[in-house]
């Protein structure tokens, strides 16, 4: 369903009480009894999936899978595929410029790209309470799987026009990617760019901020929104490049203290993160994520701009109860706080 999603954010923002909004879809995987390797193929499931946890939870918005291996599949890249973890890019298909010259720029709709738009276009006639989010990976960490994440570190001081080339291929296949969501009647895409926060501030000032923003000018308009998705532990040196991207509303990972990367975010412009996925929602008890919880939202809920969210995607097997109290914890802070008179 088509929405204003810059009022959306505006009325997320002024809300005194906010949703929370975690990156999570993969354990849907649960819901619907199916292995990850029977998600990752079928689009019918992953729209049910988006359904249920819809359904489940109060979140502010749906979020499609963030499954960093489809746009490398598209170029060629080998991946590998089980069923309990998230899927893989396996080796590197660029070696050298020549190979970054001869790299082709993929069709939408190849791999399995074309089965995620279509999850998207049937899980927005599914889903009508609130927005519906795709996924995609940022140009940086797309680049970081075509040449190898440990090799493009490198790369990007001894061969930065191969970087740039592979670049350039990169942002351009991602554009048509989310004009493709868009057309499916997504209300945004969170673009995912975690290997940017391994990068020195001004490496990522070059070789993924200006394509970033290049995305961003392409697809984001008053009804579809970028949010821009980074975990890395550089991020708060480096937030006046990815501010520079353009996009509506900012996201990171719990490497970072969150409150601290929140002084240096406008007030203004949305910003979510940061329980850990892996060590509370997957490997934690109902008691350890709602403390942990409790704690991001005690030191971040003073900046009105601020909204919880998991650091990153949620992975498959997270205990559903560790999920619930989640968003149990996020209940009892507002509960918590109304009871003392505390309008936000």
């Amino acid at each position: 369903m088509k929405r204003d999603m810059r009022k959306w954010l505006e009325e997320l923002q002024a809300a005194p009480v906010k949703k929370a909004m975690p990156v999570l879809s993969f354990p849907a995987v649960q819901l619907l009894g199916i292995s990850v390797k029977e998600l990752i193929s079928d689009s019918d499931r992953q729209a049910e999936g988006m359904r249920l946890v819809a359904q489940r939870t109060d979140a502010a918005a749906a979020v499609s899978l963030m499954d960093l291996s489809v746009e490398a599949e598209c170029f060629g890249s080998a991946i590998r595929v089980s069923d309990r973890e998230v899927p893989t890019v396996v080796g590197r298909i660029v070696e050298d410029e020549e190979g970054a010259k001869a790299l082709e720029v993929p069709r939408v709709g190849s791999a399995r790209s074309g089965l995620y738009v279509e999850a998207i276009r049937k899980a927005v006639e599914l889903i009508n309470d609130r927005p519906v989010f795709a996924g995609a990976i940022g140009p940086f960490s797309l680049a970081a799987r075509l040449l190898d994440v440990t090799e493009i570190m490198m790369e990007c001081y001894d061969e930065p026009d191969m970087v740039h080339m592979v670049m350039e291929k990169a942002t351009s296949f991602l554009t048509e990617y989310c004009k493709a969501y868009r057309e499916a009647g997504a209300n945004g895409i969170v673009l995912a760019e975690p290997v940017t926060g391994l990068l020195s501030p001004a490496l990522a000032e070059e070789f993924s901020a200006p394509y970033v923003k290049r995305l961003v000018d392409a697809v984001q308009d008053d009804s579809f929104v970028i949010i821009y998705h980074n975990c890395g532990n550089n991020t708060i040196q480096m937030i006046d490049s990815i501010l520079d991207t353009g996009a509506a509303a900012y996201h990171f990972g719990n490497a970072i203290d969150m409150a601290q990367m929140l002084a240096r975010i406008p007030a203004g412009t949305v910003a979510m993160g940061n329980v850990d996925p892996a060590g509370e929602f997957c490997h934690g008890t109902p008691e350890s994520i709602r403390r942990a919880t409790l704690q991001v939202m005690e030191a971040c809920c003073p900046y009105p701009n601020f909204v919880i969210s998991s650091g990153c995607d949620i992975p498959p097997m997270s205990k559903w109860e560790n999920i619930d109290a989640f968003f149990g914890a996020v209940q009892e802070y507002y509960e918590c706080r109304s009871a003392q008179g505390v309008s936000r």
